[in-house]
């Protein structure tokens, strides 16, 4: 649980940092759109529950798949294949902006820890001329 509570903290830490970037904001309202229009298409076209039809365009767009929920229809078929090519590559874009963000934040903390650590070092032993 307590590695569970440090990944959520650093994730957290990373989209309130990543914030501050436009591109990261309007690649978040983008993936946003993208989910809210195939829950909507799914929903309508395919006549699944909202919550189904989240799922499956999530599952779809992380590329896990697991199958359960597929289309029936020709034209649900085809607006699945236009909708994985587009939004795969947002999802991409989207989590590299993240990651991006999360090693930045990770090595900021690592030298700040490493300049506490060689004050305390020099506090303790300092340097001889």
């Amino acid at each position: 649980m307590v590695s569970f509570s440090l990944t959520l903290a650093r994730l957290l830490r990373a989209l309130y940092c990543s914030w501050e970037d436009p591109y990261f904001r309007s690649n978040l309202l983008l993936v946003i759109v993208i989910l809210f229009s195939g829950t909507l298409f799914y929903w309508q076209i395919e006549g699944w529950s909202i919550i189904d039809s989240l799922y499956f365009c999530v599952t779809t767009l992380a590329t896990v798949g697991y199958g359960e929920l597929h289309p029936q229809t020709t034209f649900g078929k085809i607006f699945t294949m236009i909708y994985i090519v587009v939004g795969i590559g947002l999802f991409i874009s989207f989590f590299t902006r993240l990651t991006r963000t999360l090693l930045a934040v990770d090595r900021e903390d690592s030298e700040e820890n490493n300049i506490e650590t060689l004050d305390t070092k020099n506090k303790k032993h300092p340097p001889q001329d």
